[in-house]
């Protein structure tokens, strides 16, 4: 026999599916949704985490629980090179950004040791929040080499794929890419940015992209919501 908070998460599910339950509507109180199950109010609460952390509920503390319409995942085969603007296409979602800054700093050690230039070498830092159907989905941080790209970024506005704005603005094709797959800290303040609810989890892909000469040409720190992007590899024996 199913438990029964369960049992009411399937019941909301299948009110949500029939359209008795709309995209922005509100659910009754606790209190008087517990009565209607005939549970206690910890096991309808239960059945409602369980939702939000599907993302098809969101709870807005003092104020209600409401539907939502969940974000399909985006799922991205990782031994395949896509950037991130490709995988929200792919999954057939509407592209969106937010940026938080280019700006030109003095290159990190950690930096200069992927990018094999030195400690202190000039280099360009883009962040960006990037956006599907209007949700946060992913937190971007890419840094290059001043020598290579210069004051493109003044000189022209970064929409869409960094690839293809580094192809089309500095002749740099990127046709490769080293990837470690990280579980980062719940209080790492990227992670933060992402977390659309309590439960969200993010995984980051710390990349080092290599031009069609084998030169790194961008190291990024690339944060994304893992219950929207799925990333798979195939393994063989």
């Amino acid at each position: 026999m199913k438990p029964a908070y369960q049992r009411i998460k399937e019941e909301l599910e299948n009110q949500m599916e029939s359209g008795e339950l709309q995209e922005g509507q509100r659910l009754p109180s606790e209190v008087e949704m517990a009565r209607r199950f005939a549970v206690s109010r910890e096991t309808f609460r239960a059945a409602v985490r369980k939702l939000e952390e599907e993302g098809k509920v969101r709870i807005r503390h003092g104020v209600g629980t409401f539907v939502i319409r969940p974000l399909d995942p985006i799922p991205s085969s990782i031994d395949r090179l896509s950037s991130t603007s490709e995988m929200i296409q792919t999954a057939g979602l509407q592209e969106g950004q937010h940026q938080e800054s280019i700006r030109r700093e003095a290159c990190q050690t950690e930096w200069a040791e992927f990018l094999k230039i030195r400690p202190g070498d000039p280099v360009i830092v883009s962040e960006r929040m990037r956006k599907a159907n209007g949700e946060p989905i992913s937190f971007n941080i890419n840094i290059m080499p001043y020598s290579f790209v210069g004051d493109v970024f003044q000189m022209n506005t970064l929409r869409g794929s960094l690839m293809r704005f580094l192809e089309e603005n500095c002749g740099i094709r990127i046709v490769s890419a080293n990837t470690e797959l990280v579980v980062p800290l719940q209080t790492d303040a990227n992670c933060q940015k992402l977390r659309v609810n309590p439960n969200t989890t993010v995984i980051l892909l710390k990349q080092i992209h290599f031009d069609s000469s084998h030169l790194p040409v961008l190291f990024s720190y690339d944060y994304f919501r893992n219950d929207v992007f799925k990333f798979w590899i195939q393994r063989t024996r």
